[in-house]
């Protein structure tokens, strides 16, 4: 056994309430090492008579690790644990506690490890509602315009060439002109890139945060569309800006006209005045280099208190369900905090979402965000059905070091998306081959958490990265992908009526090697059980499932399960051409 592969620290994603009766435990170690982990549990102050050891089983594997999970409903809300661990040749057996390992079990528990009580208020629960969206992202200057009297001086004839710079018209009245396409997609959540004031065709530099773009519409129009959605049961989702503002953003006009003695002064990160910028660098804190941009100092207490009115007045008085924060690794954490608390007590059920990209456990702990957008899993679903980089193996080695990164309620509402405002458009990334655009759609609504499509993929819009990504809705039924469209609304209303896809138990339960791109993995809820299987590869392939009494419930053309008559009596065949899928229920 390699005692140096084996990982445990109380809290974090490794010990924690998932509510306020119920601890998961979990452990790492090498992959393939060990053939039984069992958790030793008990009451520190009643261990005679409450301690019992529980079965451990892997939740998931990447390249090198199996990482194994179990729950426990500690009687008086406190545990003091070890785990035992044996071998795969079951002829070592330790027992790994706060102190390392040992031979033996101790007498008494007091070297465990010890989770001291189950605090409700420390409990991390993120709104309920997330677990069943599926979230639709609209850039709001792109797709529709509804009121063409409030579009820019210049605007451009709907539908032309995107650029950094230009205007086509997208505006309020646009989106609830067409809500009833986006509810008979399936949506039930809508994210909307910024609609604050600002002198961009992205809104994401900021001039005023208490109204909306008169270009949109008014706030009236935006409490407007907020209430259509609602009695649509679509939640609505708006676009924070609090790094940083706009060059025009009132307080910072003053820093640029009073310099240092602008009263002002102190709501920036300023190097050096005046405010200007000198070779390529501004003299001030941005976002990234950008002088449209400069950074908001969330630590002084006036900027805290005006972002705060900002968050709460547009929950309390327009009725937005929750906040998409920009740029959110680099706002202080205390700020979060504070932000949280304001959010939560207007509304508790206020979904609020980080735009980090890359590991985010710090900012996950229940006490700041409740999801941030999930990006690894993104470049891993991206990197296996689109770019081809990786093998189906692989990919799931990928997917499970995801899984054990966070707590499980992280998993259940995580944000997962393939594209963005920000990125190369999904069909774009797959080489516009539809198939496996629709293979990576397929796994993304049948992964636990919460899948968010960009406006447009769903009828075939394509596009680069920034600015092609963000090209007009397409809106004339015959330029429409109609077959794309029915395949997205028919796999939302699957995502929908199954408990299942929308649970947190996934298990792998095959993937092929090199070229073979075949994938099968189990969705599990309590009365369900539904297995996909997929080919994301151009070859045929031919892939063995256990025998079950199985019913299709959607596949691609060709798929198809084959006659009794395998060459094993305990399984079936399923026979995948290129580029195809069968959902299955037991």
């Amino acid at each position: 056994m390699l005692r140096e592969a084996v990982y445990h620290r109380p809290k974090q994603n490794w010990s924690y309430a998932y509510d306020q009766r119920t601890i998961h435990l979990r452990i790492r170690t090498k992959k393939n090492d060990c053939a039984i982990v069992e958790a030793i549990v008990g009451d520190k102050y009643t261990w005679d008579s409450t301690m019992d050891i529980v079965s451990m089983r892997i939740f998931a594997q990447d390249e090198h690790f199996d990482y194994w999970e179990t729950t426990v409903k500690p009687p008086y809300r406190r545990l003091r644990y070890a785990f035992r661990l044996t071998d795969a040749s079951n002829e070592e057996q330790l027992i790994y506690t706060e102190r390392g390992f040992v031979d033996e079990l101790p007498d008494n528990p007091n070297t465990f490890f010890d989770f001291p009580f189950i605090n409700p208020i420390d409990v991390f629960e993120p709104p309920a509602w997330v677990k069943d969206a599926v979230f639709y992202q609209i850039f709001p200057e792109r797709f529709a315009c509804g009121d063409p009297s409030i579009s820019p001086a210049d605007v451009e004839p709907w539908g032309g060439k995107p650029t950094p710079t230009n205007f086509f018209g997208g505006d309020l009245q646009g989106v609830l002109d067409h809500l009833d396409h986006i509810a008979e997609l399936g949506i039930n959540a809508i994210y909307f890139t910024p609609l604050f004031e600002a002198t961009t065709n992205h809104k994401y530099d900021t001039q005023d945060y208490l109204k909306v773009d008169p270009h949109f519409g008014t706030n009236e129009q935006l409490k407007e569309l907020v209430d259509a959605c609602h009695a649509r049961g679509i939640r609505v989702l708006l676009d924070a800006v609090f790094n940083h503002s706009g060059r025009t953003f009132a307080p910072f006009v003053d820093a640029q006209k009073h310099g240092k003695q602008s009263k002002y002064a102190d709501w920036f990160h300023v190097r050096q005045w005046p405010l200007q910028v000198i070779d390529g660098i501004p003299t001030y804190d941005t976002f990234a280099f950008e002088p449209l941009m400069p950074k908001l100092n969330t630590e002084h207490p006036e900027v805290k208190q005006y972002l705060f009115e900002v968050a709460r007045y547009w929950i309390e008085e327009i009725g937005v369900d929750g906040w998409r924060l920009d740029v959110a690794n680099e706002v202080d954490h205390q700020f979060w905090r504070e932000f949280r608390k304001i959010v939560k007590d207007v509304n508790p059920e206020a979904y609020i979402l980080g735009e980090i990209w890359h590991d985010s456990i710090m900012w996950l702990q229940g006490d700041q965000f409740d999801a941030v957008m999930n990006y690894p899993f993104t470049n891993a679903v991206l990197d296996f059905f689109g770019h081809q980089s990786l093998d189906a193996k692989s990919f799931t080695h990928a997917i499970g070091h995801q899984l054990a990164a966070y707590s499980q309620q992280v998993t259940e509402t995580a944000f997962n998306l393939l594209d963005s405002h920000d990125t190369p458009r999904l069909l774009t990334i797959c080489d516009h081959n539809e198939a496996a655009m629709k293979l990576a759609a397929l796994f993304q609504l049948t992964y636990p958490g919460t899948p968010c499509i960009y406006y447009g993929d769903e009828i075939g819009l394509d596009g680069e990265g920034d600015p092609d990504c963000r090209k007009c809705m397409v809106w004339e039924p015959e330029k429409q992908n109609a077959e794309l469209l029915d395949f997205y609304k028919q796999l939302i209303a699957l995502r929908h009526q199954h408990p299942a896809l929308r649970s947190s138990d996934i298990r792998f339960i095959h993937a092929g090697k090199d070229e073979d791109g075949t994938l099968a993995y189990e969705r599990l809820a309590e009365d369900e059980r539904l297995l996909i299987v997929l080919n994301a590869r151009a070859a045929e392939a031919k892939l063995d499932i256990p025998v079950e009494a199985w019913s299709v419930l959607f596949q691609s053309g060709e798929a198809k399960l084959l006659p009794a008559g395998s060459k094993r009596a305990d399984q079936l065949s399923v026979a995948l051409p290129a580029y195809s899928f069968i959902v299955l229920k037991a």
